[in-house]
C-alpha cells in the first residue's frame, strides 16, 4: 500500500535512479546547520508528500513525480496551505467538465447540490455531538439549535442564503467544543490568525482535510475548480472546499477531541507569537500521525458490503458526485451511521 510522507525538516528532494532521495537539513547543538542522513524512498511506495519546511527540488524531480502520479502539497511557516504540485490531469473528461458547468449554471441544480453538502456536514456534526452527549456532556441544547437551522435548509432560495445557514450551523457546533474539550477553551472561531490552541488545531486540520479532498478529486474525472456551495474563484480548488465540509467533522474534529482529551497534545506542543498560536514541530508530528491513522481506519461500508478506509470514503464521495452530474444516480452525501 502506498504511503503519505510528511517532510517537516527543510532539505533537498531529488531523483536518484528510480528512487526518491531526501536529504534533511539539521541543526547541531550550536545552532549550525548541516546535512543529515539521506533517506531513500522507493517511488512505487509513495502516494504523496506534505511539505512543511523549505524544500530544494528541480524540474527533473517534478517530471519524475508527475510520471509516477505523486502529488506534493505545500504549507507555509504559519501552517497555511499554499498550493500543490499535481500530476498531469490524465483523467479529465470534456464530458464531465460540461456536466459540472451545466450543473453550476443551473440555479436549481447548484442550489440542490449546495444544500446536500450542508446537510451532510450538519448531520455529521450532530453525530459528533450526540456521541459526546451520550458520554456525559450536556449538548442537547446545541444539538437542538443545529437541527433547527438544518430544518431551514430546504427553504433556502439562494446559495448565499445556504452559506449563511451553514455558517450558523458551524458557529453553533463550535459552541459545543467548549463542553467536549476538557482542558482547553476555544472561545470564538479565529482563523487568520488562530488565536489559541483549539483554533490552531482546527485551521491546521482543515487544511489537511482540504488537501486530501483535492487529491481524491484529482483521481477522478471531476474538475476541482468548479464547485457549488463555495463560489468558484481564480487560483483555488473550490470543489475541495465543498467536499471537505462533509469530512471535517469525521476526520479533523474527532482527531482534535481525542488528542486533547487524552492529553496527547498539551500546552508545550504550541507556540504563541505576535497574537498567533501555532503547533510547534513536535505538535505537528503528533497531529499528523493521528490524522494519518484516522485516514487509514476502516469501516464496514453499507452499500459495498466490505471494509473501506476513511481515505477511500473521500474518493467514493467524488464518484457519487460524478454519477449525479452525469445523470446516472442521485447524489447523497456521506453520513456517519455508527
Amino acid at each position: 500500500m502506498k504511503k503519505t510522507y510528511y517532510l517537516f525538516n527543510p532539505g533537498t528532494l531529488q531523483r536518484k535512479d528510480n528512487t526518491i532521495k531526501f536529504t534533511p537539513i539539521e541543526e547541531d547543538g550550536n545552532g549550525l546547520e548541516h546535512e543529515g542522513q539521506p533517506r531513500y524512498l522507493p517511488v512505487e511506495n509513495i502516494a504523496e508528500f506534505y511539505v512543511f519546511g523549505a524544500l530544494n527540488a528541480n524540474s527533473a524531480l517534478y517530471n519524475f513525480l508527475g510520471q509516477n502520479d505523486i502529488a506534493v502539497h505545500f504549507f507555509d511557516y504559519y501552517e497555511n496551505y499554499t498550493g500543490s504540485f499535481m500530476p498531469r490531469d490524465g483523467l479529465l473528461s470534456g464530458k464531465m467538465i460540461l456536466a459540472q458547468t451545466s450543473a453550476y449554471q443551473s440555479k436549481k441544480r447548484r442550489l440542490e447540490l449546495a444544500r446536500k453538502f450542508v446537510e451532510g456536514a450538519a448531520f455529521n456534526m450532530t453525530k459528533n455531538l450526540r456521541y459526546y452527549n451520550s458520554r456525559g456532556k450536556d449538548l442537547e441544547g446545541v444539538i437542538e439549535k443545529i437541527e433547527q437551522y438544518a430544518a431551514m435548509l430546504p427553504n433556502a432560495e439562494a446559495v448565499d442564503e445556504m452559506m449563511g445557514l451553514e455558517g450558523n450551523i458551524r458557529q453553533t457546533y463550535y459552541e459545543g467544543f467548549e463542553l467536549i474539550i476538557n482542558d482547553f477553551s476555544m472561545g470564538g472561531r479565529s482563523k487568520q490568525p488562530p488565536k489559541n490552541e483549539v483554533n490552531a488545531l482546527i485551521s491546521f486540520g482543515n487544511m489537511m482535510c482540504y488537501s486530501q479532498c483535492l487529491r481524491a478529486i484529482h483521481q477522478t474525472q471531476l474538475n476541482p475548480t468548479i464547485s457549488y456551495l463555495h463560489t468558484p474563484g481564480d487560483r483555488r480548488y473550490s470543489l475541495s472546499l465543498d467536499i471537505s465540509e462533509i469530512f471535517k467533522p469525521i476526520l479533523v474534529d474527532r482527531v482534535i477531541f481525542k488528542l486533547l482529551n487524552k492529553k496527547e497534545l498539551q500546552e508545550k506542543h504550541f507556540e504563541t507569537r505576535l497574537n498567533r498560536c501555532l503547533l510547534n514541530p513536535s505538535g505537528k508530528k503528533i497531529f499528523v500521525q493521528a490524522f494519518e491513522e484516522r485516514l487509514n481506519e476502516t469501516i464496514q461500508h453499507r452499500s459495498l458490503k466490505r471494509k473501506v478506509s476513511y481515505r477511500h470514503l473521500i474518493k467514493l464521495e467524488c464518484y457519487k458526485l460524478s454519477k449525479h452530474l452525469l445523470g446516472m444516480e442521485e447524489y447523497k452525501p456521506f453520513k456517519m451511521y455508527w
